[in-house]
Parts: structure tokens; sequence; C-alpha cells
């Protein structure tokens, strides 16, 4: 999942990133509210990890901005701020959750855990599809006692499609999410196409993956009941 840390503290933003990016996030970092608001405004994010005492911007007018132009986007309020009438503000601007400094890094991934498995559906960490199970936990796709070997970017693949089961996902999408919001000189109409016929060839050796269909001039779906 894509994730856009707004923190003025270079040495807190960069430990949270670092963090983060061991637990498989995708990690963009913006320390002033023009920057952060650049970035928003080009960019889609998942996850938007906002500090409100910003030295150029109102944090609060950034949470606004940032809500309308990213408005899928979960929102997670990181700041020193302790006045109860801030955080009342930021949660009915929108705001998913509200973590005060210090905090511990565990808190922050079991939060943005927690508000994933909200937004997205998710009673259990464990998704089940078809004959398979995916656990993102472990990082583990099993068939009945069988586990299937898939690469980093294969199950980062299949766990957001899943994510969005049932929706229609562009390949810019899916890119975004996997690679990043910067594009390679390599990409190209057919990068996903082939990344995605990879992953249907190593699911078949187990099951049939009738599931996992191409949506005809948009990209593909995860269609699971």
């Amino acid at each position: 999942m894509n994730v856009l840390i707004v923190e003025d503290e270079k040495s807190l933003a960069s430990e949270i990133a670092a963090f983060l990016e061991k637990e498989h996030y995708l990690v963009e970092m913006a320390h002033t509210g023009m920057e952060a608001s650049e970035k928003i405004a080009v960019n889609l994010y998942d996850f938007i990890l906002l500090d409100l005492g910003l030295p150029d911007y109102d944090g609060l007018d950034l949470l606004r901005e940032a809500k309308e132009m990213n408005h899928e986007a979960a929102f997670i309020i990181i700041t020193a701020r302790g006045e109860v009438s801030e955080k009342v503000k930021g949660l009915d601007l929108g705001a998913d959750d509200y973590i005060a400094k210090p905090f511990s890094l565990l808190e922050l991934n079991s939060r943005m855990a927690a508000i994933a498995r909200r937004k997205f559906g998710q009673r259990t960490s464990h998704i089940n599809f078809g004959q398979f199970s995916l656990d993102p936990l472990s990082r583990k796709v099993m068939c009945h006692e069988r586990e299937v070997d898939l690469t980093k970017k294969q199950f980062d693949l299949l766990h957001y499609l899943l994510l969005n089961k049932n929706r229609a996902l562009t390949r810019m999408q899916l890119y975004e999410h996997i690679w990043g919001n910067m594009l390679g000189d390599e990409y190209d109409s057919n990068f996903i196409d082939v990344h995605i016929k990879n992953l249907r060839k190593k699911l078949a050796e187990y099951a049939p993956v009738e599931w996992l269909e191409t949506v005809r001039g948009v990209g593909y779906r995860a269609n699971i009941d």
C-alpha cells in the first residue's frame, strides 16, 4: 500500500518510513505542507499520516484539501498537540484515527492494519478466495495444505486485488499501488498484463483461477463471493 508521511521532523519521518517499508508499504515523505499538497495533487495514496503542526500550513486545512483530492485514502493524524478540540476537529473532518507523539511504531502499524480491515470490509486477517487462502501477516498463500510460491510483487498484486474484490482496477492503479507513483522507463500498457499472466500461471498449478477476471478496456478484477 502507498503511504505519504507528512511530518516536519525529518528524523521522525525517516524512522516511520524505514519501519513501514519493512512492513512492505511503499512510502513517500513530505516535510512541509506545500510539498505534501503538491504530492497529493498528483498521486493517490492508501494512507496519509499527517502532522497537524506544520511550519507553513495549517494541518487541518491540509486535511480538508487532501480529503477532496484523495477521498479514498485513510488519514491518521500524528501530532504532539494534546488539545481535545484539535483531535475532535480532525476526526470531524474525516480523519480515520489519531495518535499522539510519542508513540510506538508497533501501535501505528496495528492501527493502520485495523483501518485497512474496516475500509476493505475484512473481518479476519485471512482472505479466502476460490480454493485459496491468503494471510497478509505471514505473507503466505495456501491452497489446501500446499503453499503457493509467489514472488513479493506477485503477492502484493494479488493482495491488492483481493482487498478490492469485485471491483475493477485499472492497470495504472495496479502499477501505482505495487511499484509506486513514478513510472519507470520500462513501463508500457502490457506491463501489468505480463505480471497478471505470470500470477495466473502460478496459481493455476494448484487450482482453477476463473475468479481472476480481465475487464476489457479497464484492467482486472478478483470476482469473489
